[in-house]
């Protein structure tokens, strides 16, 4: 899980109630059902004739992908890449089968999709290949799922402004009531709060951490091209480890040369 995810959620919102009620509101009044119909039917109208249905339906999907830490981690990776370095220049290529049998379904996929092809002979730069598309259409997907936030949080605003010039006419009906224009002008702008409010604390935070995870999972997809052809290339265990160790943090490549000393 990532908490932080959760964390700035809560306390982007907590801070608006929280100021909100140091200058004397009513967080009640900020409740009303008419702002949330314009604002998230607009916004989700608006994404559906932009995007297929698919994709908006995705996104509580997206939202429970941007809650979760990448699976890979690059310490581990690094080290099981030296490791099967180790094996193969002692055993062969072919002896990366039981391994790539036994691996953790929850690794990235490219891990053993890249073995397969070395064990099977393939040539590097086939292989080099093959992987480096298989990671720009990853790339290319992923970012598509975090543009949708991003749209969301531009069209958020505009529904609420729409919401608040909807308000304002109704005020404006009715200036024969001006005991009731202060109540009436407040309940007009809580379209435009929840617009803006909802598009900079939910829709573009998700897509930026869509997009800082995207960026992770393709470092650690680089990390597994350069292992698996270092592997393929017969390259000993010592180079394959400093080769991976750039992509480490610098804590981590201390535990990866002592391994690799081993």
């Amino acid at each position: 899980m990532n908490i932080s995810t959760l964390i700035g959620l809560f306390l982007g919102f907590v801070a608006l109630i929280a100021a909100f009620l140091i200058e004397g509101g009513n967080p009640g009044s900020l409740v009303m059902p008419s702002p949330f119909i314009i604002i998230f039917g607009g916004t989700f109208g608006a994404l559906l004739l932009s995007y297929d249905l698919s994709d908006v339906l995705a996104m509580p999907r997206l939202i429970g992908e941007a809650l979760k830490l990448p699976m890979t981690k690059e310490k581990e990776l690094a080290n099981m890449f030296v490791g099967f370095a180790e094996k193969s220049r002692r055993d062969g290529l072919l002896s990366l089968e039981e391994d790539l049998q036994s691996l953790d379904p929850n690794l990235d996929p490219l891990i053993k999709k890249g073995l397969r092809y070395v064990i099977d002979g393939t040539d590097s730069d086939a292989l080099a290949d093959l992987l480096e598309n298989d990671v720009a259409l990853f790339e290319k997907h992923k970012k598509h799922e975090a543009e949708i936030f991003a749209k969301a949080g531009g069209f958020a605003p505009t529904m609420g402004i729409c919401g608040t010039v909807l308000g304002l006419i109704v005020v404006l009906s009715n200036l024969a009531e001006p005991e009731h224009l202060g109540e009436s002008i407040a309940v007009a702008f809580i379209a435009t709060l929840y617009g803006i409010g909802f598009a900079n604390l939910t829709f573009l935070p998700l897509g930026n951490k869509l997009m800082n995870k995207l960026a992770k999972e393709k470092k650690v997809k680089e990390m597994i091209i350069n292992g698996v052809l270092a592997i393929q290339q017969g390259e000993s265990p010592k180079l394959v480890g400093d080769k991976l160790a750039v992509y480490l943090d610098h804590k981590d490549r201390s535990s990866l040369e002592s391994f690799n000393e081993a």
